[in-house]
């Protein structure tokens, strides 16, 4: 399910010449029914509005006078969002005559022609208002205060998210507040500007279109509806970038695969990024820390305590927090159980809620392996979107292939990748567009296959941060210390036991391997760092009687290392 909230207008919208129809409260009744939040967004006063609408309990907030107030019908409690209007402001349009007019908690309203009054009152009175028309009304409100403005507020006491509102209006004051929703719908008497810019241009005027929204709502159609200015940005298909790639945010399975060290990691980072940015809820399940500095992430879970279900599900009850759960501290063995027990709490928040909006799932192939033969989920909308990350895409479950329309394939060898995932689907692999290498982007209802490049991120994150310091890097990954005649062989298995392990061999072994470059080689080629590789190659070249300490200074500048390291090895039962 995509939309959770049903935000109407009110004038000209639910109701006409101010009454709503008997029906049209009963289709009302039934979105409530249906789990569904009711919001009423109106440019009305409080009072102007009880008196005409009996039925304000059917919703579960009101947002009066153009975004200035909110009330809770339950608690009968009103909440201005903004300061009250200036005195002076209301005593002078009433010494000239303005008629009606109207004075809220936050809002004072007149109509044309009164409006030339309006504005030379508040440039003379020097006053920072805003005025806001709505078909001959004229409301005066502090600045940033609109229907957009309103909403917001009534979704944070609400926990939801702006991504799961679909919202119906019909005048000019309607815009931001349709442009706000994840879907923006406007009746058929809309203002010609309104009908032109939403997304749902609705067949039938006032609580008749309202109807025909509610009737596409319940049935599921509308989330079916194409909302094209959502949808993320991914790459481009040419070098000049006049041709973009994009996916929808809702309902999408994505694969991203490729070779380690292919770039997966990059274009990951760089779609969680836009989401992020664009208020998208995002659940990284990351078992190895390969996302612990994500920026403007949560991160839950470390190398010595394990995240729990229950604090990434408390965390995530706020839609505008998104997280990472970081499993590295979680045994090898335990991770997919963990992950079976996460995924169906996570879809039980989103059916509530709404949120999350897209779950990333890290190294998919351990924790979905190819011999599970269900998933927890049997949609991928059960959670909205669903990328997950892998080397061996044939190495997943056929349960969770079912849940993938696209593909994107990283490395030099593209086709291999997407031929594997083809063989996987019991299909033969596409056509790939174009010439060179690179990656491709498969839409699996599709025969071919298109070439692009990705839309970097607009910030570059440290690979592995946290794993390569404190977590536990695998043995073909991990550094041996064995001095010059092989006599050692002792594991770093992350920085922080490398330096540990460094202060206490002997001076031969600490030389024989800093001669031979090997510290600097192991820094660029199995962390793929190379910034600090070059910082270490500089020490190796120099061989200064102090080349631990410069060589374990430089880590630290780099890397936080913990006071104390983890204790667990995945390379062991215990």
């Amino acid at each position: 399910m995509r939309y959770h909230v049903l935000a109407c207008d009110y004038d000209d919208t639910l109701a006409t010449l101010g009454q709503v129809d008997e029906h049209t409260v009963k289709t009302l009744e039934r979105v409530s029914r249906s789990g569904r939040k009711l919001l009423l967004v109106t440019g009305r006063e409080l009072d102007d509005l009880l008196t005409v609408f009996p039925h304000t309990d059917l919703f579960d907030l009101v947002v009066a006078e153009n975004g200035g107030l909110l009330y809770d019908p339950g608690q009968r409690s009103r909440d201005p969002l903004a300061d009250a209007p200036p005195a002076e402001l209301v005593e002078r349009l009433r010494a000239q005559g303005a008629t009606p007019l109207g004075v809220g908690a936050v809002v004072v309203a007149t109509r044309e022609p009164y409006d030339a009054q309006v504005h030379e009152a508040i440039r003379e009175l020097g006053l920072e208002l805003q005025v806001v028309r709505n078909k001959g009304a004229v409301m005066v409100l502090p600045p940033g205060v609109n229907k957009a403005s309103g909403l917001a507020a009534a979704l944070v006491r609400l926990q939801m998210s702006r991504h799961n509102v679909v919202a119906v209006g019909d005048a000019e004051n309607d815009h931001a507040f349709l442009t706000a929703a994840e879907c923006g719908a406007a009746v058929a008497n809309a203002v010609p500007a309104l009908r032109r810019q939403c997304d749902l241009p609705l067949d039938h005027d006032a609580g008749k279109g309202v109807e025909q929204l509610a009737s596409l709502l319940l049935s599921g159609e509308l989330d079916e509806v194409v909302v094209a200015r959502h949808d993320v940005l991914v790459g481009h298909e040419n070098e000049q970038g006049d041709e973009e790639v994009r996916l929808s945010p809702y309902g999408t399975g994505l694969v991203v695969a490729g070779p380690s060290g292919s770039g997966k990691s990059t274009a990951t980072t760089a779609l969680i990024e836009r989401l992020v940015e664009d208020d998208y809820q995002c659940v990284v399940i990351d078992p190895e820390g390969d996302y612990a500095e994500f920026p403007d992430v949560a991160v839950l879970g470390e190398p010595d305590r394990p995240p729990s279900v229950e604090e990434v599900l408390r965390l995530l009850e706020s839609p505008e927090r998104s997280a990472v759960v970081n499993m590295i501290g979680l045994p090898l063995r335990d991770r997919p159980a963990f992950f079976t027990e996460l995924l169906p709490r996570l879809t039980a928040l989103r059916a509530r809620l709404g949120h999350p909006h897209w779950v990333v799932v890290d190294e998919a192939h351990h924790l979905m392996p190819a011999e599970l033969q269900e998933v927890p989920i049997k949609d991928v909308g059960e959670v909205g979107s669903m990328l997950m990350i892998t080397v061996h895409p044939e190495a997943l479950s056929p349960a969770a292939l079912t849940l993938v329309d696209s593909v994107i394939a990283v490395g030099p060898e593209p086709g291999s990748t997407l031929s594997a995932f083809a063989g996987a689907l019991g299909r033969s692999a596409p056509d790939i567009e174009g010439d060179g290498d690179g990656i491709v982007l498969w839409r699996t209802a599709a025969d071919t296959a298109q070439r692009m490049r990705i839309a970097p991120a607009r910030q570059q994150r440290t690979r592995h941060r946290r794993k390569y310091a404190a977590g536990t890097m695998s043995k073909d990954k991990s550094f041996y210390f064995t001095g010059p005649e092989e006599r050692l062989r002792l594991r770093a298995r992350n920085l922080h036991t490398f330096v540990e392990l460094a202060e206490g061999v002997d001076d031969g072994t600490w030389t024989h391997h800093l001669r031979q470059g090997d510290y600097s080689s192991w820094i660029r080629d199995k962390l793929g760092d190379d910034e600090l590789a070059d910082e270490v190659a500089a020490v190796e070249r120099d061989e200064p009687d102090d080349s631990l300490r410069q060589v374990a200074e430089l880590i630290e500048q780099r890397y936080t290392l913990p006071a104390e390291p983890t204790t667990y090895d995945p390379d062991h039962d215990d």
